[in-house]
């Protein structure tokens, strides 16, 4: 009986130390969270996506390879087609497999070289506007913390002052000239009609 006693309270106490832990240690927890690897490779081909979306070139890099599938299909479909109506004309007797419309892989084919000729003119004017803002926006002016980093093309503080000037007096111009317009349309469009007066 004596040996037996203290064998009660280690249980109990074993069970009061089991308990909270294994409690402690379900409510901390933590659900399994997605491994950061396949979250940045989500986002990198995300982002990759959009790129190709909005660049021009990319799109067209992606349109050539459907566009000479779409060749490849349309003049399978044009050979088949020719080939059956050759055998119904000589009176044999055609596959009994279905065929392609060559009209569909047509207007497929044409599509494709649409967004291919909206790609390349996108490239183009992307090209142009690149140009003119390179040449008619003012370079940038070298700075007097920085003697050795002048560029060659940058304009001295002077010149790049006149320019702006230039510039600023054009927008005014502009402005002025559509406010014009702009005046002489509604003045023309509200303008009582002439010799009302008279008749009454």
């Amino acid at each position: 009986m004596a040996a037996s006693q203290p064998q009660v309270p280690a249980t109990s106490s074993a069970a009061g130390v089991s308990g909270p832990g294994s409690a402690g240690g379900l409510g901390t927890q933590q659900q399994p969270q997605p491994p950061t690897q396949l979250v940045g490779s989500a986002q990198s081909g995300l982002l990759q996506q959009q790129q190709q979306d909005f660049d021009p070139v990319q799109r067209y890099k992606m349109l050539i390879p459907q566009l000479k599938e779409s060749l490849q299909t349309l003049m399978k479909v044009a050979a088949q087609n020719l080939i059956q109506n050759t055998n119904i004309d000589n009176g044999q007797k055609s596959s009994d497999g279905p065929i392609q419309r060559f009209d569909k892989c047509l207007e497929e084919f044409y599509a494709l070289c649409d967004q291919l000729e909206l790609c390349l003119r996108l490239a183009h004017e992307c090209l142009s506007q690149s140009c003119d803002s390179a040449k008619h926006s003012p370079t940038l002016v070298p700075t007097a913390t920085k003697p050795d980093a002048v560029q060659p093309d940058s304009l001295p503080y002077p010149q790049y002052l006149a320019v702006i000037k230039a510039q600023i007096a054009c927008a005014k111009d502009i402005h002025t000239a559509l406010l014009d317009c702009a005046n002489k349309v509604t003045g023309k469009t509200s303008a009582p009609p002439t010799g009302s007066g008279g008749a009454l």
